[in-house]
């Protein structure tokens, strides 16, 4: 659910606390808990609404306090220099709710489904793609997430020309997985010595990323006509492309219209290939649609860090310098080897503080 409240606005702050109240409610009876999903969802609301009221009444807290210190200070001038404090952290609070209070992402609970392909620099660029993976995997393990490998297509050395993962949050955080990676999509640009480069001589690669959210009501996309549909199937592939199933279970599915091309492989049958392709394809034809929403009501959202352009090169993993740049935010650092180890949160957090920051000056506190 999207907060969309005016930081002034005490009717919205009112709400929300009215809010709050029966989610604490709702939550406490046992009966909510026999829908999983259902209370996963008021978790997460729960969660998301818990800072914003954690921060309100400390905020009514030292104002009241403030009031009284004033009083008392007329008659004991020892507690001036407790209102003179409390007068300096109100303006920090203020600011901490504003900041509470912008209009989130209304996705930024969901799961996610993120793609890597590699790019130009064949078997190299497989190898970096194959690194790339690990680390999001590493990633999400740090986090408690769980991360499925859906397809994928090794290369001969063991990298991959093309992988697809599904990373699911185990609780009811409200920043979830995509509130994390939305900002990955992108060219992601290496350069190294190649393992097949027996010359010592340096290299620059790409691999690209795609991500999007794991739909969890893509209602507009339930009922795909079959005609719109072309579905293949095949044997797994393993390494090199070499079968390592004896039956057609990988299936492959085309959306005739847009032209989306989805596959799974790792589930025991076909059917269940089948369904788990459906979901990610109505992912990616939600995701896509919200992306052409967005591109048409771009004067809003222009300077958000999350529209850039996919095509565009966003990162740079250097190795002779063990440097990892950001270019987008300007970020760079000299700890490549712990963030391909999935030590990813200090880069992530400059892309989510500058995305805070331009939502902040276009909501006029800037």
């Amino acid at each position: 659910m999207e907060l969309q409240v005016n930081p002034v606005d005490s009717s919205s702050l009112s709400e929300l606390v009215a809010e709050y109240g029966e989610l604490e409610k709702t939550l406490a009876d046992p009966a909510v808990h026999a829908d999983q999903d259902r209370a996963r969802k008021l978790g997460r609301r729960y969660a998301e609404l818990s800072p914003v009221i954690r921060t309100l009444r400390d905020l009514e807290a030292a104002r009241s306090d403030l009031e009284a210190a004033r009083e008392l200070a007329a008659e004991d001038p020892g507690f001036a220099a407790e209102a003179e404090s409390l007068a300096g952290r109100i303006p920090e609070l203020e600011t901490k709710l504003t900041e509470q209070l912008l209009p989130r992402d209304p996705h930024d609970g969901d799961d996610v489904v993120l793609e890597v392909k590699s790019g130009e620099g064949g078997e190299e660029s497989a190898l970096f793609a194959g690194d790339l993976l690990r680390m999001y995997l590493r990633y999400a393990e740090r986090h408690g997430w769980k991360a499925e490998v859906l397809d994928g297509t090794e290369s001969d050395l063991g990298g991959y020309k093309d992988v697809t993962v599904a990373i699911k949050s185990r609780g009811s955080d409200p920043e979830g997985v995509w509130a994390r990676l939305k900002f990955e999509g992108g060219v992601h640009r290496v350069q190294r010595v190649p393992a097949t480069e027996s010359q010592g001589r340096i290299h620059t690669s790409a691999a690209g990323v795609l991500v999007y959210p794991e739909a969890e009501d893509a209602a507009d996309f339930e009922d795909i006509p079959d005609k719109d549909l072309r579905v293949d199937v095949y044997r797994s592939s393993g390494k090199g492309g070499q079968s390592v199933n004896t039956t057609d279970s990988a299936v492959r599915i085309t959306h005739l219209p847009s032209g989306i091309v989805v596959s799974c492989q790792n589930e025991r049958s076909q059917l269940q290939n089948k369904a788990r392709a459906m979901q990610v394809l109505r992912s990616r034809l939600a995701a896509a649609a919200e992306e052409e929403a967005q591109k048409q009501a771009s004067d809003a959202r222009r300077s958000q860090v999350r529209t850039v352009d996919r095509s565009e090169r966003v990162r740079t993993y250097n190795y002779p310098e063990n440097r990892i740049s950001d270019h987008r935010v300007g970020y760079k650092a000299h700890n490549l080897e712990t963030v391909l180890d999935g030590d990813l949160d200090a880069v992530l957090d400059a892309l989510a503080t500058a995305d805070r920051e331009e939502r902040l000056a276009a909501h006029g506190g800037g």
